[in-house]
């Protein structure tokens, strides 16, 4: 937590987040553009803020795209915030708000998350698979799937046999990548989207990494990741989730 506070104290990484903000999956060049600083450094503050996990990158072709991660910033919420319970659901409450706020430019954005969880890999991609764990942090809903390529996933409603989130198993690599196709069935002219997660080992902890693209231009999926990985961090890290995920009761929609 340190090293957000220590990139957070620089007026121009704040300035680079901002742009993020305003329109995520930036280059290096178009994060240049307008800017007093030279490309070196601006290179340097990205590199911290990206060391800080305040921002992810993922590469698409040659290109470097940099996305905004606030997941960092959630947990600094859940730390200090999380005793006085009115506070905490204002506070979250807000976070949704200012998330949601950044207008998406257009359909197909793509976003990336990431998170390091002090957990076995095994048990973290366990957790991402498992119906009985994701009923834990995941607002009630259980994935379920044999995760064979080409298989179907479904993610049912709490304890019913409905499903509002369907897909095709992509990729299913454990414990280190996982991948599968993302569909509302209540809108079946919408295009699929897709969801990749990356399990990277960094120092004793694992670093989990998602991107989900590309976005209708209405999805809550970016507000909706924020609290399911937080939970999940909770779940795995200190045995329970976060209750706030009841605020997302309709999460990555």
């Amino acid at each position: 937590m340190d090293e957000v506070f220590k990139a957070l104290a620089d007026p121009r990484r704040r300035e680079l987040l901002d742009r993020l903000r305003r329109a995520d999956g930036l280059t290096l060049g178009q994060l240049c553009t307008g800017l007093a600083l030279t490309r070196q450094a601006v290179s340097r503050h990205l590199a911290q803020l990206e060391a800080a996990n305040l921002i992810v990158t993922v590469w698409r072709g040659r290109e470097k795209l940099h996305h905004l991660n606030p997941v960092p910033i959630g947990e600094i919420y859940s730390r200090w915030i999380g005793r006085y319970e009115t506070h905490r659901v204002a506070a979250l409450l807000d976070l949704k708000a200012a998330l949601e706020e950044r207008p998406m430019s257009e359909t197909g954005e793509s976003f990336a998350y990431s998170i390091f969880i002090d957990a076995a890999p095994e048990r973290i991609f366990q957790a991402l698979t498992d119906g009985a764990f994701t009923r834990q942090y995941w607002a009630g809903r259980r994935i379920a799937s044999d995760w064979t390529v080409g298989s179907p996933v479904h993610f049912y409603i709490e304890d019913s046999e409905d499903f509002d989130i369907s897909g095709t198993v992509l990729d299913y690599a454990p414990p280190t990548r996982l991948s599968y196709s993302w569909r509302k069935p209540a809108e079946p002219e919408a295009a699929a989207s897709t969801v990749v997660f990356e399990l990277l080992p960094f120092g004793g902890s694992v670093q989990l990494k998602i991107t989900h693209a590309p976005l209708p231009s209405d999805s809550t999926a970016r507000t909706g990741w924020v609290a399911i990985l937080s939970s999940l961090k909770s779940l795995l890290e200190a045995g329970k989730p976060l209750a706030a995920t009841a605020l997302f009761r309709k999460p990555c929609a």
